[in-house]
């Protein structure tokens, strides 16, 4: 992985732990002095090397190293399943892997438990088959390979975007037109390592189609159909475009609204090519007890 630095005097620590995804700045740290980072070439250990703008800064991450991993019973809903892949109808607050404070209570845990012995090993003990993922607050469908045949083929189709994923959501305000395309980059967010904005820095294409279920007097009830899958995407662009994500605490109203204390946002449908036979897999979710709770509270929809 190949970042360009583009702050004067940065520490480089505080770099990696800004434009990479998911490394904490002790993670960096430790990247830096394992020798796993290179600036114009030349290996740097010191955390507190400060960078030039225009640094070529080169990451190579170590093989993950094995962990163990909990075993958790709890219901899975599994709405597609063969010999190669599963789909997981994930719950709104469920956390798709193991992370600080979320050891044994993850969608990994379950799996482990309920299929320990078919699961790619690709991304190691503390990711066993997951392909891609979906935020703890965000509901629906994820996909699962159950062997490494599976997990490259799949990973292959997201990175040149042949995997359909379709999103529903209820966003703040109204939209005048039926339907758009938001295509702004996203990168972490300067200051705060955990979230992401729309920027040209040290960003990465990301392209959101969205089109109109229904519109309220005060909301809009919108479908929308990811061409890139970065961290948050849905959730920024809606915030860039002035129309956040009803219930996102983080990039929308600060104070909850209409009973919602997290992103009204459902994973509602997943078309995929099926990596043994080829054929167009498409696997959908009605969307869950919270959402329409939340368009209930909406009132009555506008006339068209």
């Amino acid at each position: 992985m190949i970042y360009t630095a583009d702050i004067r005097e940065e520490r480089a620590d505080t770099f990696l732990a800004r434009v990479m995804e998911d490394i904490s700045r002790s993670a960096a740290q430790k990247l830096l002095e394992g020798g796993n980072v290179t600036v114009n070439g030349k290996h740097i250990k010191q955390k507190n090397y400060r960078l030039k703008i225009g640094d070529e800064v080169s990451v190579q991450l170590p093989p993950p190293q094995a962990v163990f991993m909990a075993a958790t019973e709890m219901e899975l809903d599994i709405v597609y399943e063969d010999d190669d892949v599963m789909v997981i109808n994930k719950p709104k607050g469920l956390v798709v892997h193991p992370a600080a404070g979320h050891r044994d209570d993850t969608l990994v845990n379950g799996l482990l438990y309920a299929r320990a012995d078919a699961l790619s090993g690709i991304n190691g003990e503390i990711r066993p088959g997951i392909v891609h993922r979906i935020d703890k607050d965000t509901s629906g469908l994820l996909l699962v390979a159950k062997n490494d045949m599976a997990h490259v083929f799949i990973a292959e189709e997201l990175k040149v975007h042949n995997v359909v994923r379709t999103y529903e959501a209820i966003v703040c305000g109204c939209f005048k037109a039926d339907s758009g395309t938001i295509d702004a980059p996203i990168g972490r967010k300067p200051g705060d390592r955990k979230k992401r904005c729309v920027t040209s820095y040290n960003s990465k294409p990301a392209v959101t189609h969205w089109e109109v279920v229904t519109r309220y007097r005060n909301h809009t009830h919108i479908r929308c159909r990811l061409e890139t899958g970065r961290t948050h995407q849905i959730r920024v662009h809606m915030a860039y475009i002035c129309h956040p994500i009803l219930g996102d605490t983080v990039y929308g109203k600060k104070k909850p609204e209409l009973g919602l204390d997290s992103q009204c946002l459902h994973a509602g449908e997943l078309t995929f090519t099926h990596p043994r036979d080829g054929r167009q897999v498409t696997v959908k979710a009605p969307l869950p007890e919270y959402f329409q709770k939340a368009l209930s509270r909406l009132g009555a929809p506008k006339k068209a």
